[in-house]
């Protein structure tokens, strides 16, 4: 049984150019914001910048009481010279007690202000992805969603998109972290010993080569990596979804084996990963630490030698200092760099979704009646998936108010045909009209607001039999979670036309009931009437039955069927049928085989012509006989 891997790596087609890109349009609406958080994020790293010059100042002036200048006192801060005195040290020494005060809580009002306007604003960001994400991907047309796996889009709509909130919540902050930090240490630096300074900042330039050698390395680990996350995520999707078919056919250790190669290959990529990830972070880490050794040995041997500007006892402290906290976020800078390439690699699936153009689609000026008369054809239709056809040069005419009954073998291309109507596919060849006009022509919104489909294993969404009907029709569906009592009127009228009422009646909360997710709480025939009465709720001028009633038995069948002949009594409706008793008093039966139409005429004449039709009624009412004797 080969896996369908869900087509996701196609969707990266759609992009040209880097996509990290996209994401600051995303960012733009939120510029005073992002504006006020990277000018408090600088404060933030400045203020840090206070507290060693603090310790370098109260080692020379106020502990060795020697007349070093110092940063303080080129800034103004401190008064110059020598300080003699008890009572003159613990005067400076309060002045900066008072500097370092003032510097912690600037940092701690402006680090609050930085972190809740960066964060916040990535969470905005997230938000509008997700919910742009979502709209989009509803509406796309239906062979995308037939081409991909469930467990591929919840991928790119959750981790994708929360893994590039969560760089844009840490890895903008480290950016700007390293900016200021490596910015102002380094005019620090400077300022302490230019030769030192030097020294401190030769690894810039190679972990600069050796990040963008990095990217090169890693990018396409991550890419697989989604990929595999995406199957994986597939594969536990299907089989949580079909828990019971694997217990009734005890399919444990074959879906077990699956779910271990899946997991094993994302394991794999996981680990090469980790290998070039780890290596690349201890060789950052091997050459800050051997700089900052070299730096201290210059640094000790001029001061031992005695050479002209060498470092003061409290100069070399705050050199030393200011030097670890400067390499900290240059070793960053190779973390930063793998957590751009995951986030590069999620942003191509998101963006690459996002540029995923529909291939159903009306025009600007589509046709948005409020009413149709119902009047249906199909003119030489041909349809095909993957180039493979299943319709095949139909040509059928369907008046008005008129009922259609459609028979033949599984595959036939029944249901596909009649997916034609409501556009969830376009023909490749030939046209369907309703009311005469093409449905091309038609505005999406409008003509499936006058097409209802009651599929054979229908829809249900988790929430209450009362909602799932009410999804029929959007000004009923907002009454109903208004708790409008006529929205509930409406929602019974359309169950007992459906013959659900009821049942309904039977449930612990009646209308009311949590039905669980897929209905999993009611039976297969009565999701087939909720959902019926979910179709005939928008009184729709044309209704598909695609075997709606197959999964009842043979007496609520008659009684759907009952309600059905009353309820499209003034509606154009197609019924495909696996019984063909459902479709017998149809005003025309039409027979398709391999695509085609073989047969069509009235229930009457296709048993008198003795074709596929008659065997299959004959056939079927043996069964029936047989059954009622037993």
């Amino acid at each position: 049984m080969a896996d369908d891997h869900g087509g996701f790596e196609a969707v990266r087609e759609n992009l040209d150019g880097n996509p990290m890109w996209r994401l600051v349009g995303y960012a733009t609406p939120y510029w005073p914001r992002l504006t006020a958080g990277v000018l408090t994020s600088f404060l933030t790293r400045f203020a840090r910048l206070v507290p060693p010059i603090i310790v370098g100042a109260a080692i020379d002036r106020v502990i060795q009481g020697s007349g070093e200048p110092g940063l303080l006192t080129t800034l103004g801060l401190l008064p110059p010279g020598t300080i003699e005195g008890s009572a003159a040290r613990l005067a400076l020494l309060q002045r900066l007690v008072a500097i370092a005060a003032l510097a912690y809580l600037i940092r701690s009002i402006t680090r609050f202000a930085s972190r809740y306007l960066l964060q916040s604003t990535a969470q905005k960001i997230q938000r509008d992805l997700r919910d742009d994400g979502y709209d989009h991907l509803q509406r796309l047309s239906m062979d995308f969603f037939a081409n991909h796996q469930t467990g591929g889009m919840m991928a790119i709509l959750n981790s994708d998109i929360n893994r590039l909130e969560s760089f844009l919540n840490t890895e903008f902050r480290q950016f700007i972290r390293v900016v200021a930090t490596v910015g102002g240490i380094s005019v620090v630096l400077f300022y302490y010993s230019p030769k030192l300074a030097l020294i401190a900042l030769a690894p810039v330039p190679v972990i600069g080569v050796a990040s963008w050698l990095f990217l090169s390395w890693i990018e396409p680990r991550y890419t697989s990596i989604r990929e595999t996350v995406a199957r994986l995520n597939t594969r536990l999707e299907n089989n949580l979804s079909g828990a019971a078919v694997i217990k009734a056919f005890d399919r444990y250790d074959f879906e077990r084996d699956r779910v271990a190669a899946q997991s094993g290959a994302y394991h794999d990529e996981k680990v090469a990963a980790l290998r070039i990830r780890r290596g690349f972070f201890a060789a950052l880490r091997l050459v800050t630490g051997v700089v900052f050794v070299v730096a201290l040995f210059v640094a000790g041997s001029d001061i031992i030698a005695g050479r002209p500007g060498a470092l003061s006892a409290g100069s070399v402290a705050v050199f030393f200092l200011y030097l670890r906290r400067l390499y900290s976020p240059m070793r960053r800078v190779g973390k930063s760099a793998n957590r751009y390439q995951l986030a590069k690699s999620s942003a191509e699936r998101v963006f690459g979704l996002l540029a995923q153009e529909p291939t159903v689609t009306a025009p600007d000026d589509a046709h948005a009646p409020e009413q149709l008369d119902g009047n249906v054809s199909f003119e030489s239709v041909t349809f095909a998936y993957d180039d493979d056809p299943v319709v095949r040069d139909v040509s059928l005419d369907v008046p008005a108010g008129s009922t259609v009954g459609l028979a033949g073998p599984t595959g036939a291309g029944k249901s596909t045909l009649l997916k034609l109507v409501p556009r969830f596919h376009d023909a490749d060849e030939g046209t369907v009209r309703v009311d005469g006009r093409d449905v091309r022509e038609y505005d999406l919104q409008a003509l499936r607001d006058h097409v209802a489909v009651v599929e054979q294993q229908p829809y249900l969404f988790s929430g209450t039999v009362a909602e799932n009907v009410a999804y029929g029709d959007r000004e009923v569906l907002d009454g109903e979670q208004a708790g409008e009592e006529w929205a509930r009127k409406r929602v019974r009228e359309a169950a007992r036309a459906a013959e659900a009422d009821a049942f309904v009646a039977d449930l612990p909360e009646g209308y009311d009931t949590q039905i669980g997710e897929r209905g999993i709480k009611l039976s297969g025939g009565q999701r087939q009437r909720v959902a019926i009465a979910r179709a005939l709720l928008n009184d729709p001028e044309i209704i598909v039955f695609d075997e709606a009633t197959s999964d009842v038995d043979t007496e609520t069948e008659r009684r759907i069927q009952e309600s059905i002949d009353r309820l499209v009594e003034d509606r154009t409706a197609f019924v495909i049928a696996h019984r063909l008793s459902t479709i017998r008093d149809a005003d025309r039966i039409v027979v398709m085989d391999d695509g085609e139409v073989s047969e069509r005429g009235t229930h009457a004449d296709l048993v008198a012509a003795g074709g596929d039709y008659a065997d299959l009624w004959y056939a079927q009412a043996d069964e029936a006989a047989a059954s009622a004797d037993d």
